[in-house]
């Protein structure tokens, strides 16, 4: 089935029934913001990390005193997603459990994805239900990434990520080849500043995770051409600052709930950090919005 398209006079978003993934974001005049999924970088888009965030330590854990075993950032983003509904500037779709994904993860949930289209705004929210008859443990995130630059004649090393609010803030190293997060080795990235200038070298020990910060919006931006982005992060605890080691041309901006296996936790899927417990027969809602300059 061909994508959906939904948009505004403002915006263009395209996304897939595979993950129920964004894979276009567009203004008026075509420029592209979103990452085109070249594999020579990285093969990826915006996929939906749920009912984890991150890497489980060697691919498992323990779920009500069993062993399962999960790929990095979950399962929903390799699962086709049905269409609920459908208008102009807006669309949801929906994921159920079934036989397979109990093998990884033994819960009946829904999840439900919607996407709408505001003047030059696009939120993605998600809604988790609990359709089975016990608490049900989960963590999601958002993965989106923008191409830098989003100009002729740029470079990547023109933008830079702004916060709303002046920061101080470390970040956990990670734990190469495995995905796990290491605590015991921090390294300040904000001492009472806003800005971080983008270098492909910032990366190269994988991705900046930021935790309990204050500002409720960050933005990507630079260039000449004065083009970006501000991402709402105010219903995440946790964001995510992502690029390719390979020096890709682009940023993820990733609003978590959830976090990777950390090396001072044990295996346990309920115990592990910013995990959500949803009791049963309930739901919850988060979202977040991007907003196109």
């Amino acid at each position: 089935m061909e994508k959906v398209v939904i948009g505004t006079k403002e915006c263009r978003a395209e996304i897939a029934f595979l993950g129920a993934q964004l894979e276009s974001l567009q203004s008026p005049d075509g420029r592209e913001y979103l990452w085109q999924r070249d594999p020579k970088w990285w093969s990826g888009c915006a996929p939906v990390l749920f009912p984890m965030v991150g890497a489980l330590r060697q691919g498992r854990t323990v779920i009500e005193g069993r062993i399962y075993e999960m790929p990095q950032h979950g399962l929903a983003r390799r699962r086709e997603f049905s269409l609920l509904s459908q208008a102009e500037d807006e669309a949801v779709f929906s994921l159920r459990a079934d036989d397979a994904t109990r093998q990884q993860y033994p819960y009946d949930f829904e999840l439900q994805i919607a996407y709408r289209a505001e003047g030059a705004s696009l939120t993605t929210e998600y809604r988790v239900f609990n359709r089975g008859e016990t608490p049900m443990p989960y963590a999601i995130g958002g993965h989106p990434a923008f191409n830098i630059p989003l100009a002729e004649g740029e470079r990547f090393e023109d933008y830079y990520v702004e916060f709303e609010r002046e920061e101080t803030a470390s970040c956990p190293a990670i734990v190469m080849g495995q995905g796990l997060i290491d605590p015991s080795r921090m390294t300040e990235r904000l001492r009472g500043e806003r800005i971080i200038p983008l270098t492909h070298q910032l990366f190269y020990g994988d991705a900046l995770v930021f935790e309990g910060l204050s500002s409720r919006t960050v933005t990507l931006k630079g260039g000449k051409a004065g083009h970006g982005l501000t991402m709402d992060i105010s219903q995440f605890p946790m964001l995510g600052i992502w690029s390719a080691a390979n020096d890709g041309p682009f940023v993820a901006l990733e609003p978590w709930q959830g976090c990777a296996t950390r090396t001072d936790e044990d295996d346990q899927f309920a115990g592990k950090r910013w995990m959500r417990l949803l009791p049963a027969g309930a739901s919850e809602r988060v979202a977040y919005t991007v907003t196109i300059f």
